[in-house]
């Protein structure tokens, strides 16, 4: 039903109710009037009833065919972001001896890091004859100590040998075990493949 129409019937029941209360003094009036006294008991209650019923709201009747309120499914639950770890921190750094041992250890690393072929047994097998394991040896009797530039070192290196040899990574020192070992074998991978392949004088 729309507003207008409730507003229309509301205002005819409001008229009908008023006028049957209109009525119902005047019956009220003469009847006192013909007997002579006033019923005071009558009076307050039907005025009250008939006022409470013109001026009560009507309620409103419930709307037929309205749709229920649609059930919204529920959310799942949000996924946590996965975990990101930290890198693991790198490795330490090897730490070698101060021998021959180590110093061996030590050029095979940087020698490989250089693709220069060498193993630890060729290595060690050309110190003992060269040096005999001293890295302060030094070879002043022969055809290059002669020439001014003997042979010093671990591997008995002569000074242009090993500036031109040099590997990156070790010590500008041709009295430096590291640096005079991985120096011979550049030299000794250059012109005879590896050191493994030198058994004597080189």
């Amino acid at each position: 039903m729309s507003s207008s129409s409730i507003k229309s019937s509301r205002a005819k029941a409001v008229a009908r109710t008023a006028g049957a209360a209109t009525l119902a003094v005047a019956a009220l009036a003469a009847i006192t009037s013909a007997s002579g006294q006033r019923t005071a008991e009558v009076e307050p209650v039907a005025l009250a009833h008939t006022i409470a019923q013109a001026t009560a709201h009507p309620t409103a009747a419930p709307i037929a065919g309205a749709a229920p309120a649609p059930v919204l499914p529920k959310q799942p639950a949000p996924v946590p972001m996965p975990q990101v770890l930290p890198p693991p921190p790198p490795p330490p750094a090897p730490v070698y001896a101060n021998n021959l041992d180590g110093w061996i250890h030590q050029a095979l690393d940087i020698l490989g890091a250089n693709r220069i072929p060498a193993s630890y047994d060729g290595i060690y097998r050309n110190v003992i004859r060269e040096s005999s394991g001293n890295p302060q040896a030094i070879n002043l009797y022969d055809s290059n100590a002669a020439a001014g530039i003997p042979s010093k070192g671990l591997l008995q290196v002569i000074d242009p040998t090993f500036n031109a040899y040099h590997v990156n990574g070790t010590a500008w020192d041709i009295y430096d075990p590291v640096a005079n070992i991985a120096a011979a074998c550049n030299y000794a991978a250059s012109r005879y493949g590896s050191m493994d392949n030198v058994d004597s004088a080189y």
